[in-house]
């Protein structure tokens, strides 16, 4: 049997398929199909400093290769995480990553700071939130925000601080240089691209906050490309996810340079999608007499 397990940032994962936040909630609800011990571990519902009810519907959108989402991180806010679900979640044998969000850099230290406090396992960076103090504009487009909110964050944080990238930017490979000479301990991309869909009955937009985050199979040849031209410019672990449905796009995402990788929006088409992937990817290894899944990675062959 080939070695599944997988150590980010010294967190060991008993295999590197980790629940990507936003789509497997706090883990309640997948757990009445199989042990959440199946999976490596789950990056949490993106999580604020207080309550949010998120944006009003429609928020949610399928497009004929995946889905738009403005959801608008609804959530019970970090103390309801810390007393209801974290307790239940450290129970599960799964590693747990509390993925945080926020509008201010106060809003991200304050809890990255109370988090420290509790026994999860790694904390995950969201910023792709609009900052407030600039104008709106996104904590993660330039390198100078990345390199200032997690360097910031980083004075807060003694958990191991993954930061996780949106895809709107530039050069994504410099932005991730720019969280790792900032403290980072890792990097996870891609998150959401942004996208629009218009009904052409009602003429209006078919998300009521016009756009939305793309995810879905139509966004992994960009996921891999981007995680691919990161792992060559940092040393710290790259996480890559972004459509990845089958063993085939998570054997992929690894041998571009991902060390392990999240699913997501699989999840909605099928809540078994994790155990099949898990399941493919063990027999690959098996057949290609690979003894470890961390061999894979960053093995693409480049022309």
């Amino acid at each position: 049997m080939a070695d599944l397990k997988v150590k980010i940032a010294g967190v060991p994962f008993e295999n590197p398929l980790i629940g990507a936040s936003g789509t497997v909630g706090f883990g309640h609800e997948y757990a009445e199909f199989y042990p959440l011990s199946t999976l490596g571990g789950i990056s949490c519902k993106g999580i604020t400093l207080k309550e949010r009810p998120g944006n009003p519907p429609p928020r949610i959108a399928e497009t004929s290769a995946g889905m738009l989402n403005s959801v608008g991180l609804q959530n019970p806010g970090v103390e309801h995480f810390i007393r209801e679900d974290l307790p239940w979640l450290k129970q599960q044998g799964t590693a747990v990553i509390a993925n945080i969000a926020g509008s201010t850099p106060e809003d991200y230290c304050a809890m990255a700071e109370r988090l420290s406090g509790t026994d999860i396992d790694m904390i995950e960076l969201n910023i792709s939130c609009p900052n407030v103090k600039a104008g709106g504009a996104q904590f993660g487009v330039t390198p100078q925000g990345v390199e200032s909110i997690t360097a910031e964050v980083r004075k807060h944080c003694t958990k191991p601080l993954m930061v996780k990238l949106t895809p709107n930017v530039a050069d994504i490979a410099e932005n991730a240089a720019a969280a790792e000479a900032a403290g980072a301990d890792a990097v996870s991309l891609i998150n959401t691209l942004t996208g629009m869909r218009i009904d052409i009955h009602t003429r209006r937009p078919v998300l009521r906050n016009n756009t939305g985050g793309m995810s879905g199979p139509a966004v992994f040849p960009v996921a891999v490309r981007m995680v691919w031209q990161t792992a060559q410019r940092v040393k710290i672990p790259v996480v890559g996810l972004g459509g990845i449905s089958t063993w085939q796009d998570a054997v992929e995402m690894m041998l571009a340079g991902a060390a392990a990788f999240q699913v997501g929006t699989a999840f909605f088409t099928d809540p078994y999608a994790p155990v099949k992937i898990l399941k493919g990817l063990d027999e690959y290894l098996n057949q290609n007499k690979i003894a470890s899944v961390t061999e894979l990675t960053g093995k693409v062959k480049p022309w």
